[in-house]
């Protein structure tokens, strides 16, 4: 995720954010390793998955393994109607399970096709099922809602989720905005693919993940149904509606490209896209095969959001982009999307990473090298924010996009290529896209990577560069 140049409050490299974790190697790496979430127990399925900055995010007791979303959105109105259905599978016996849901009105839910009981408690949808789903068993459950979505305010103070735009919306959802548009585990351990079929007044566009299956245009209004195989976390999802222009595509490797773009933004947006082929196949040259069937971009003109997000197969950028933001938000396809978080403490494995691309673009186009950024950062002084917080445990949610993340991130993966060198540093990015390929990781199986492919002992590097505040001692 990467703001444009005037955002200086998220998703940025330029924040001076605050918070400080000391200790010794072992500790602070212990410390920042550790998986988050107690287990749920009984036959309640857990209300959260336990994740310490968002405690009420996801759910425990089962696992979503698709989702089937059918909207209706009316732009005027601001008004959805949606009908979701998830097929999931019990981890424990569930006489009762959550649904993470904020905002809109719940009619009807049904688990297995029998009707269920339901209340609500602030953002979760509690469940009660006429027979309870019983450990490692499948089910479905279909939720019927209605409303006027809302997007949520974060710990940041921006906006993400369901945002209505002056023909639409933007629908942007990390790291808690899934919940405003539909019923969801919301976590990003838990991840699932998608059928997104979404109907809207004829003469706009719905724009989401993966490939488009179909479109139909009838009574006046439009029907697009998408497909993302590919396992996906919530946030990643998107249904964002607007007037677009649409360019399609395919690249040499058949990857299907889908572009839309608001035709305020086109004239500064198209010279930057049609450079999105060539991205894609310089960062599979160096990261590995691209790990979706569909790529593309959806640029829109929303002014009030203020950052962009590497939406699942199709980033979504507030305005037009620019080649770096380009690099970044494709280059989080491999690193955050493909390979998704564990826990929200290890954002800096998707924004360190995507920054470092940055680095390296620029690098091999011509531009400074990733040595001579990394020496201009550390140049600044010991009481410069970008030293503030480890990036591998910013504190709290309100950091999650702060400086420390986005470039001591980038400057810790520096630091481990001119450690292990070239061959080895590239063989170490490659292993970790492929070997975690539509999973997770976590800052320790990181580490253990790179200790195994280098042969050496990191312990000290990445407890200075991400493991501690303060300015590392020596660059």
């Amino acid at each position: 995720m990467t703001p444009p140049p005037r955002q200086t409050r998220r998703r940025s490299s330029t924040v001076l954010p605050r918070q400080a974790v000391a200790g010794t190697v072992p500790v602070a790496l212990a410390a920042l390793l550790a998986a988050a979430g107690p287990a749920a127990a009984g036959t309640v399925g857990s209300s959260g998955a336990g994740d310490p900055y968002f405690p009420l995010e996801g759910n425990g007791g089962y696992d979503v393994r698709h989702y089937g979303l059918t909207l209706r959105y009316d732009p005027g109105s601001g008004h959805l109607d949606g009908q979701a259905v998830l097929l999931a599978r019990a981890t424990q016996r569930l006489t009762r399970f959550d649904l993470d849901l904020k905002g809109l009105t719940v009619t009807g839910v049904t688990v297995d096709h029998m009707k269920a009981s339901f209340r609500r408690d602030g953002q979760e949808l509690l469940v009660f099922p006429k027979h309870a789903p019983r450990k490692g068993h499948d089910f479905r459950v279909a939720v019927s809602y209605q409303g006027r979505p809302r997007p949520v305010t974060d710990p940041d103070g921006s906006l993400d989720g369901w945002i209505p735009t002056d023909d639409g919306a933007f629908v942007a959802g990390e790291p808690q905005g899934a919940m405003t548009w539909f019923p969801t585990n919301g976590h990003p351990r838990d991840k699932a693919s998608y059928d997104i079929t979404i109907t809207v007044p004829q003469g706009r566009t719905a724009v989401s993940n993966g490939v488009l299956l179909g479109r139909k245009t009838a009574h006046g209004h439009t029907t697009f149904h998408w497909r993302q195989s590919e396992p996906m976390a919530a946030y990643l999802a998107t249904a964002t509606v607007g007037t677009f222009k649409v360019e399609r595509s395919t690249t040499r490797d058949g990857i299907e490209v889908y572009n839309a773009v608001d035709p305020r933004a086109a004239s500064a947006a198209d010279p930057v896209l049609k450079k999105l082929p060539s991205v894609l196949a310089w960062e599979s040259r160096l990261f590995g095969r691209y790990p979706f069937r569909a790529a593309g971009a959806i640029v829109d003109k929303a002014p009030q959001v203020g950052y962009a997000l590497e939406t699942q197969t199709r980033p979504l950028y507030d305005r037009a982009p620019d080649l770096s933001t380009l690099v970044h938000e494709s280059a989080h396809q491999w690193f955050g999307d493909s390979v998704g978080l564990t826990r929200w403490q290890d954002i800096w494995l998707n924004e360190g990473f995507a920054t470092y691309a940055e680095w390296l673009y620029a690098e091999q186009h011509g531009g400074a090298t990733a040595q001579h950024t990394f020496d201009a950062l550390y140049a600044r002084p010991a009481s410069d924010g970008l030293w503030a917080f480890p990036p591998a445990d910013p504190g709290s949610g309100a950091h999650l996009f702060d400086t420390p993340v986005y470039a001591r991130g980038a400057m810790a993966l520096h630091r481990l290529r001119t450690t292990v060198g070239d061959p080895v540093f590239f063989r170490i990015l490659r292993a970790w896209a492929a070997g975690r390929r539509g999973g997770h990781g976590t800052t320790a199986q990181f580490v253990r990577l790179s200790e195994r492919l280098s042969g050496k002992d990191l312990g000290a590097l990445f407890h200075a560069w991400i493991g501690t505040a303060g300015k590392p001692s020596g660059p």
